[in-house]
């Protein structure tokens, strides 16, 4: 009895450290492939090789001081301020529409203090937050249409509407996927999936067809080859860079795609460059390292003390995944091209910020866990 209490107290002392390293191994990829990827930009545009290196590396450290907080503060603490997270994260999304600077053609990004936020990354993780407490709190009435399926389809959308107003669909339909899938983890019936299904299908393509550029897009992926010199430039490259990998690839640093032929190298694209420089192998051994990810998140959702604990590490995993899954989607041309970084690995100081900062969220569950690490 003893041996099984000490046991217990060990395992609410100990965070997931196998997910730990696997954080840490991905995110010391990027740091390399950033470097790799960017010094040509950062030379010529910028006036030094290490322009983006020094953010990736500055978001990194304090990424991870980020991390360690989050990591200390008990997950249960975070149901207490549900509230005010929505507040803020609505609060932020609409600053963003008034108040927003704009980049890359888009109003996405508020500046505060000199530092330029992107408060659709606050608002993904507000929504995992705030949906695992409000799927807890109904946990007994999932199986009813109105009280469980009608209020939590109301309460996704609110939150996909948020990025919806910035005009960012990529984005939207990121979260609504993950929203999605902790109702379906939460114990949804298969009909509220079906009818989940067809309302967003539906929703998707209205906004699509509200725009020009996004219908463009879709017609550019059909056939990317035939508008190579315009539209299709940047989906041909990738596949170039892709394709001349081969098995071993051109070797790190080596890359050729990288020299303004392929836009966004080190962002939107990084996935190819991997390709390019490290082969196959590259890139096997970065889908390997988003499988553990995977296996330790999903593992960690399974053993939490509570439903709420549950709910918000199967968010937090699959909000990696999903734009994981994107992101690769777009660099071998399965899907039109949506701007979606890889998680980790991708330059953007905002986006690795709030993903440490979830990690450790992530950790702080896993200290709770049932399972014996012992």
């Amino acid at each position: 009895m003893e041996k099984v209490e000490r046991i217990q107290k060990s395992n609410k002392k100990s965070v997931d450290w196998i997910l730990v390293i696997i954080v840490l191994i991905l995110l010391l990829v990027g740091f390399f492939m950033v470097y790799s990827s960017s010094y040509p930009d950062g030379y010529y545009n910028f006036g030094s090789s290490l322009f983006f290196l020094k953010k990736q590396i500055y978001a990194g450290v304090a990424g991870i001081i980020l991390m360690i907080i989050t990591s200390l503060i008990p997950y249960k603490l975070y149901r207490k301020f549900t509230k005010i997270i929505l507040l803020v994260s609505v609060g932020l999304s609409l600053a963003t529409i008034f108040l927003g600077v704009e980049g890359n053609g888009a109003q996405r990004w508020l500046e505060i203090g000199g530092i330029s936020l992107q408060p659709s990354e606050i608002v993904k993780l507000a929504a995992v937050l705030c949906l695992a407490d409000f799927l807890d709190k109904r946990r007994d009435k999932l199986h009813k249409f109105k009280e469980g399926y009608i209020y939590t389809f109301l309460a996704i959308a609110g939150f996909v509407g948020l990025i919806v107003i910035h005009k960012d669909l990529s984005t939207s339909i990121v979260l609504a996927l993950v929203l999605v899938i902790m109702f379906y983890c939460a114990g949804a019936r298969m009909l509220y999936m079906v009818l989940t299904g067809v309302a967003g299908i539906t929703g998707v393509g209205a906004l699509i067809g509200l725009y020009a550029y996004r219908i463009e897009r879709i017609v550019v992926f059909l056939d990317p080859f035939k508008y190579i010199k315009g539209k299709g430039w940047q989906i041909v490259q990738s596949l170039y860079a892709l394709g001349t990998g081969g098995l071993f690839g051109l070797g790190l640093g080596k890359s050729r795609q990288k020299f303004f032929y392929l836009p966004e190298a080190y962002n939107d694209f990084i996935f190819s460059i991997i390709g390019e420089e490290l082969g196959f192998l590259g890139c096997l051994f970065v889908i390997i390292l988003f499988i553990l990810f995977a296996w330790r998140g999903i593992r960690i959702s399974i053993n939490a003390q509570d439903f709420y604990g549950s709910l918000v590490a199967i968010g937090i995993t699959s909000l990696v995944l999903v734009q994981f899954l994107v992101h690769i989607a777009v660099a071998t041309s399965s899907m039109p091209p949506t701007g979606r970084a890889l998680p980790f690995i991708s330059a953007g100081g905002t986006s690795l910020l709030f993903l440490l900062a979830s990690i450790g969220i992530i950790l702080n569950i896993s200290k709770t866990s049932e399972v014996n690490r012992n």
